[in-house]
């Protein structure tokens, strides 16, 4: 390991004794005399806080930050600099104070000898199972600036895509909101100023009726209104949490007409580069399963890659398993056939990645123009009740006064 890193030992003690106070966070932390070589309960409590603590007081670098340090760090390395004094030099270069707490971590366990993806699992988020599945791919093949340089790429890939994402939904979002406080100006302000003294004159018409009772339930009891908002937005998202509640709302998600395969092409594209990557990167394929599996972002997916997962581990096919879903396109069907068959899987899912890429920009596209109407017909129809609620009893009243 001290050549790996290009320094030379000058003299070598034999350590005879345990340090007096181990590092209960590392990976060997065994307290003296536990029996079999298992922490006691004691350290296994103080471990389990020292993740805590971790967690909590350590910066997470944003998914940018970390696709450009670890281009750097392929840089050097790729330069001819062996893994520590890379790692010292992009330090230096450092100005970020989130990207020199990371740095300054994998500084210290790299010196002390454990590998890069040991030092990124120990130091949590953001280094998730993908970047720690190519740090350890990397660090087994050798090849880490290459594969340095595919995850940089597939980092930066999903940078661009979450971009896309939300370009195309920024308008719609504005819109809608726009529509919803209009909404509530219009019940709770204008409409009551308008139709209430006439309420004693006539019958008023169903619609105004309508607005009216609204209006006045929202005006009477609006902080029973926001509580019961809040209450109902905490009680969906713990219902959501459970797996099997999930499952629905995610394949009621891609059952959506437009939204269904913006959602699908989007997961699509991202299994497609992933998967390739990350076989080309030499890791097994029962391996990369379970690391795209985590990227998908759907647990109707999720679970037809868990099938898919079952049938590899059996032997057989992977292109049958998910022909058989129905959720996955015909093409990427044909791609894993052939790859298949002819031994170059990774290389043929690479090049189906940007048939992928090019069919999600055409989604959003579709997207962003299907969207933005919708909200428009639905504001319209919102904005024509409360216009027949005003204009009804306005004309009733003028027939009688003639």
């Amino acid at each position: 390991m001290l050549l790996g890193r290009g320094e030379t030992a000058t003299s070598i003690d034999p350590v005879q004794e345990r340090d007096a106070h181990p590092d209960p966070t590392g990976p060997a932390a065994v307290l003296e005399g536990s029996p079999s070589g298992r922490p006691a309960s004691g350290a296994a409590q103080t471990s389990l806080a020292a993740v805590l603590h971790r967690r909590l007081t350590r910066p997470s670098a944003h998914r940018a930050e970390m696709a450009t340090l670890i281009r750097e760090l392929a840089t050097v390395i790729e330069a001819g600099l062996p893994i520590m004094q890379g790692l010292r030099t992009v330090r230096r270069q450092c100005s970020n104070r989130t990207i020199a707490s990371v740095l300054d971590h994998l500084i210290v366990r790299v010196e002390s000898g454990a590998p890069l993806y040991q030092a990124a699992a120990e130091y949590g988020p953001p280094f998730d199972d993908l970047i720690i599945g190519m740090l350890r791919a990397a660090d087994a093949s050798g090849e880490m600036s290459e594969i340095l340089h595919q995850l940089a790429d597939l980092l930066d890939r999903s940078l661009e895509l979450r971009r896309e994402l939300l370009g195309a939904t920024l308008y719609p979002m504005i819109l809608g909101a726009l529509v919803v406080i209009s909404v509530i100006i219009l019940v709770t302000v204008l409409v009551p100023r308008l139709i209430e003294p006439l309420a004693g004159e006539f019958n008023l018409p169903m619609p105004t009726r309508i607005l009216l009772g609204i209006a006045g339930f929202v005006s009477s009891y609006w902080i029973y209104c926001v509580i019961g908002t809040v209450l109902l937005w905490v009680g969906w998202q713990a219902w959501v949490r459970l797996p099997a509640n999930r499952l629905r709302v995610d394949t009621l998600k891609l059952r959506i007409p437009v939204l269904g395969r913006l959602l699908r092409d989007v997961a699509v594209a991202r299994f497609t580069r992933t998967l390739g990557t990350l076989i080309s990167a030499g890791i097994p394929i029962l391996d990369a399963l379970r690391v795209t599996r985590d990227t998908l972002g759907n647990a109707a997916l999720k679970q037809q890659i868990d099938t898919v997962r079952e049938h590899v581990t059996a032997g057989k096919s992977l292109a049958d398993p998910l022909e058989r879903s129905g959720l996955f396109p015909p093409l990427l069907v044909q791609v894993v056939n052939l790859g298949e068959r002819s031994g170059r899987l990774e290389s043929m899912l690479l090049h189906a990645a940007g048939a992928f890429d090019r069919q999600v920009s055409s989604s959003i596209k579709l997207f962003t123009k299907a969207f933005p109407p919708l909200l428009i017909i639905i504001m319209a129809g919102l904005g024509g009740f409360v216009l027949a609620a005003i204009l009804l009893p306005l004309l009733e009243l003028q027939s009688m006064i003639g």
